[in-house]
């Protein structure tokens, strides 16, 4: 945007950077290109507290330029972002699709007054082929018993509405972690909740984060373990073999009806098969006859859940680092197996973590499936309520 090149400018105002607001807002009218103008040499200097200085000098060719000033000089800073060479200006938005689901008692944006303290703050990470959608309904309940807290619900890359970003490989675990720190830090936003449901981000998050952390986090890993992901009894739903049988659907369907009948006729659940159509959308809505294409890029789900499977995080959870809490909850009819050293393991943490000021605990969720917040959403809210309590 700013390379030495020449070209013509007429202002009609000049911008600066006013040390009263966080943001300078630039109106692109005051810069127009007019044919007439002299042309017009771009200089800038970085200063020390991230304002960009740029001198616009323009050439005097006649007299009509000779009684104006032949330098021009404005200020400028580049919104949420810290300028450095060939930086671009990224909005939140632009890392991961996401919704911001607020208590009535809250009135917090980014992009205000940087002053303002960010209030108490979760951060709700679906599983493998789902997407922020999945957990609407639970953060509106969440914001509504909780009014001083928001919700964070982000589509981690590939999935939902975050497909259509442009993610450069590999698709692992640790850069889909990577992608919420960064959304949290264009946010200006320090989660003191991170629930990860089927899918190892949270863990993942907390191993690339600071270390102590700047406050106490409660990180809650739904149906999962760090290390070896076993698939369950035989005749139960896998997410690899799931995963492959979606590879060989065409990208646009008649209906919703059509996955699902496929769905059973191969053996899955019918809650599986129920699940997977929410990541259909319907074409053109306007036509009640408009077919349906998927909204995930499945190419990259494959290598992410590979990932998953090839990913072990039980260092972390048996090195907590200090003001860090991980809490495991093992759904009662998972379909995932939990193994016998899984939750001798874990429970071995325990006991290591409250010597050492962090923190692991194991519950159990009854009468629910690995589908958590769907199958028992009652009994999921009262065993997480206490994370949210005294805030």
């Amino acid at each position: 945007m700013f390379a030495s090149t020449t070209t013509h400018f007429r202002f009609s105002s000049i911008c600066t950077h006013s040390s009263s607001s966080s943001y300078t807002i630039i109106n692109a009218s005051s810069i127009r290109p007019h044919s007439k103008s002299p042309p017009t040499f771009i200089n800038s200097i970085l200063s020390q507290n991230g304002t960009l200085c740029i001198s616009l000098s323009a050439e005097v060719q006649s007299r009509r330029w000779r009684s104006r000033s032949a330098s021009s000089k404005f200020q400028m800073t580049l919104i949420d972002e810290s300028l450095g060479r060939e930086q671009v200006v990224i909005k939140p938005s632009e890392i991961l699709a996401y919704d911001l689901v607020q208590g009535p008692h809250v009135r917090w944006s980014y992009i205000a007054d940087k002053r303002v303290p960010c209030p108490p703050t979760a951060v709700l990470l679906h599983g493998i082929l789902g997407s922020r959608k999945n957990w609407g309904t639970f953060a509106r309940r969440l914001a509504q018993e909780f009014p001083n807290w928001q919700f964070l619900l982000v589509d981690l890359r590939c999935h939902g509405d975050s497909a259509s970003i442009m993610k450069k490989g590999p698709h692992t675990v640790a850069s889909t972690a990577f992608d919420v720190l960064k959304l949290l830090g264009h946010l200006r936003v320090t989660p003191r909740v991170i629930i990860g449901h089927s899918f190892g981000v949270a863990l993942s998050m907390v191993e690339q984060a600071a270390k102590p952390l700047a406050r106490p986090v409660r990180v809650w890993v739904l149906d999962a373990t760090p290390g070896k992901v076993r698939a369950g009894r035989d005749g139960d739903d896998h997410p690899a073999e799931l995963i492959t049988f979606l590879s060989a659907f065409p990208k646009e369907v008649v209906s919703k009806r059509e996955v699902i009948k496929a769905l059973l006729l191969e053996g899955f659940s019918n809650d599986v098969a129920q699940w997977v159509v929410t990541n259909l959308r319907q074409i053109n809505p306007s036509e009640s006859s408009s077919g349906f294409s998927w909204i995930f890029d499945l190419d990259g789900i494959s290598e992410m859940y590979q990932s998953y499977e090839d990913t072990n995080l039980w260092d972390v959870v048996e090195e907590v680092p200090r003001g860090v809490h991980v809490n495991f909850l093992k759904a009662e009819r998972s379909l995932h197996r939990w193994a016998l050293g899984d939750l001798q393991r874990i429970h071995a943490a325990e006991e290591q973590a409250s010597q050492e000021g962090g923190g692991v605990e194991m519950h159990v969720l009854e009468d629910a499936g690995h589908w958590v917040h769907a199958d028992n959403p009652d009994g999921l809210f009262r065993i997480l309520s206490f994370s949210f309590q005294g805030i």
